[in-house]
């Protein structure tokens, strides 16, 4: 968890393949899992935010074999930082737009 601004910003384009401007929020875990740091472009400069837990770890979703990421919805990275286990929630079958959903996180 030494990586900062630039080094995040490249990891994003070069591991993940995407633009690190888009504005999306790229969340970056240690492979202890009670850290993270999360990149954001806000237009005019990037935000990184950093959060280590004390005690615990984060329960961190499974990402599919063979795939460097994954997206969450805002409402999942709310619960991720609040510590809960996103694999014990279920989604109700609402309605949601077929393009991609606003408000996403990719991590």
């Amino acid at each position: 968890m030494r990586k900062s601004y630039d080094t995040l910003a490249q990891v994003t384009r070069s591991v993940l393949n995407e633009n690190p401007l888009s504005g999306h929020y790229f969340i970056f875990c240690n492979r202890r899992r009670n850290r993270l740091k999360v990149l954001v472009w806000d237009g005019t400069g990037f935000w990184v935010l950093a959060k280590r837990l004390e005690k615990g770890t984060f329960a961190w979703p499974p990402v599919e074999p063979g795939r460097a990421s994954l997206e969450l919805e805002a409402s999942e990275l709310a619960l991720l930082l609040s510590g809960l286990d996103l694999r014990d929630f279920t989604r109700r079958p609402w309605w949601r737009r077929p393009a991609a959903a606003s408000g996403s996180a990719r991590a």
